[in-house]
């Protein structure tokens, strides 16, 4: 038994010979019968708030009464609101006992009514929702809303890139897999002032001792990078596109098996790679020119795609229908698109007339205050984990870091870095933990300065500061990397590119020299764009010539 906000709750395991009766009589719900070890617990709760609410009775157990009062929890006008945070975390509760979340629910609602009518202060009530959402954040990470285009509730997805996995200090859990959770909303600027007192203390090129690290090299076996993430058989090539340029592809969001990709030929094409034989499942129609850009919605429902007949498209990913199709007010091109992390319904665009705009693709509308201008073209996006701080690079060599309101959807210019006068910015990937050894927000940028950059992210408004380099051919192509997803597991921290060699490099951020792990050939023409799928089993890239590759994982 554990005590949460002030009300008892158990959390033992479940007796084997649990069982719930639900039974509907108007619109009241009754959970009968419910047992925790050797406690039996009945509810009684209304689903309308406006029902007359039916007091809760409980039994008793290890002598304690399971009822206890909520004090400072009443809520009175926002206990609603209180209550859907908490019912955003449920299913992070108790993974392998779903019932113990429904009886938790359930509790929540009749507590907090109760408590509405003590009338606290509104500063009280806000407060404590502040709180409250701050605590369960801290415990299981910052959620993405669930909501996308459709009305409709969707499952929740999780970005794979800055997924951590929390290990039980329970020895029956070891090796068990924890909770999903995003990173830290702490400051980046306390973030990166920490990890400069560690690296100054540590010998170069070792690592931070944290005990997650330790944790993390017993999953993996301690193996090394180069065992890790070496790729060599091909497991299948597409050439549905080929004759036109795939500039961009993506594995579906903690999906094995889905990738999506856009092609110069006016497609976009989504893949299914198991059960073999892997197979196109549909194919995006529609666009009257090149495709330039696209982007999963958290859920895998929605697709949005940018091309430069100035339109931006959504589509259904299971019949590939074209849900809508908005048209750039200024007949502009647009380049590319990203979601918003915590709200599906918003998307960023970048257009060929150095303007960046958030749209409502709901509605089809660009939100007021959404727009701002760069220096050139907007060629590449990219979000930080909690969406507050968005970065856009464009072809004067220009990289710009917008505050992102959650609540309105208003952009604002905080930090603008030159990484080289006329170089374009072709990709920008943000992450927040390069490995649990190397804990620094940082960003992956694709210039055309034949070389990839790491930098670090040393504030909370988006600051740059230049970590390392890798060597790469890139002059003039539009390339993209990507942080290894689960390196979380690995023993150090990896980073993967296309190059204009018609080469994919991997390259380990830790390495001082010989940094390369791994390099692999095969593709015809400059490697434009890569992806991993959720587990790291399959890589995918494509070129310039419409070949789209996916390298499989060495079987040891």
């Amino acid at each position: 038994m554990r005590r949460i906000c002030g009300s008892y709750f158990v959390t033992s395991a479940l007796s084997t010979s649990r069982a719930f009766v639900f039974t509907a009589a108007g619109t009241q719900e009754r959970l009968q019968g419910q047992a925790y070890g050797s406690c039996t617990c009945h509810v009684t709760t209304s689903v309308r708030p406006s029902v007359p609410f039916v007091p809760f009775r409980v039994g008793k157990c290890c002598g304690e009464a399971l009822k206890a009062p909520l004090g400072v929890c009443g809520m009175a006008a926002v206990w609603q609101q209180v209550l859907a945070v908490d019912a955003r975390y449920n299913a992070y509760r108790t993974p392998t006992f779903p019932q113990f979340r429904t009886q938790y629910i359930r509790r929540r609602s009749q507590l907090l009514r109760e408590n509405a009518k003590c009338g606290f202060e509104p500063v009280l009530r806000r407060q404590y929702l502040r709180l409250r959402s701050q605590l369960l954040a801290l415990r299981y990470g910052p959620l993405s809303e669930q909501s996308s285009f459709r009305a409709s509730s969707v499952r929740s997805s999780r970005t794979t890139l800055d997924r951590m996995e929390d290990f039980e200090e329970d020895s029956r859990a070891q090796g068990a897999r924890g909770h999903r959770r995003s990173v830290s909303r702490g400051s980046y600027q306390l973030q990166a002032q920490m990890n400069r007192a560690v690296y100054e203390e540590r010998p170069p090129g070792s690592l931070v001792p944290t005990s997650v690290a330790e944790a993390s090299r017993a999953m993996a076996g301690d193996t090394t990078l180069s065992e890790n993430y070496a790729f060599a058989g091909m497991h299948h090539i597409f050439d549905q596109h080929v004759d036109s340029a795939v500039p961009r592809l993506q594995f579906a969001n903690d999906d094995k098996h889905l990738l999506a990709c856009c092609s110069l030929d006016g497609t976009l094409s989504i893949m299914t790679l198991s059960p073999s034989p892997p197979t196109i499942k549909v194919t995006l129609r529609g666009h009257a020119g090149p495709v330039t850009d696209f982007a999963w919605s958290l859920s895998n429902d929605i697709i949005v795609s940018t091309s430069l007949d100035s339109t931006l498209r959504i589509w259904n990913t299971e019949d590939g229908r074209c849900i809508r199709e908005v048209a750039d007010p200024e007949s502009s091109e647009l380049l590319c698109c990203t979601f918003q992390p915590m709200n599906n319904n918003l998307t960023v665009v970048g257009n060929s007339k150095h303007l960046l705009q958030v749209v409502n693709i709901s509605t089809g509308k660009k939100v007021k205050g959404g727009s701002s201008k760069l220096t050139g073209r907007v060629l590449s996006l990219s979000f930080d984990a909690p969406g507050r701080i968005l970065w856009a690079g464009d072809d004067r060599g220009s990289i710009f870091s917008f505050l992102f309101d959650m609540a309105t959807g208003k952009l604002t210019k905080a930090k603008r870095l030159v990484v080289n006068e006329g170089s374009p910015i072709s990709g920008i990937s943000a992450r927040s933990w390069i490995s649990r050894e190397a804990r620094d927000p940082s960003l992956l940028i694709n210039a055309c300065v034949n070389k990839l950059l790491l930098y670090r992210v040393v504030d909370n408004e988006g600051t740059l500061q230049l970590k390392r380099t890798f060597p790469i051919q890139h002059g003039s192509q539009h390339l993209h990397s990507i942080f290894c997803p689960l390196m979380s597991f690995r023993q150090g921290a990896c980073v993967v590119t296309g190059s204009e060699d018609a080469c994919v490099y991997f390259f380990d951020v830790e390495r001082n020299t010989k940094a390369i792990v791994n390099k692999l050939q095969g593709h015809s023409g400059p490697v434009l764009d890569v992806s991993f799928n959720c587990d790291e089993s399959l890589l995918a890239s494509s070129d310039a010539t419409g070949m789209v590759i996916i390298w499989r994982r060495e079987q040891k």
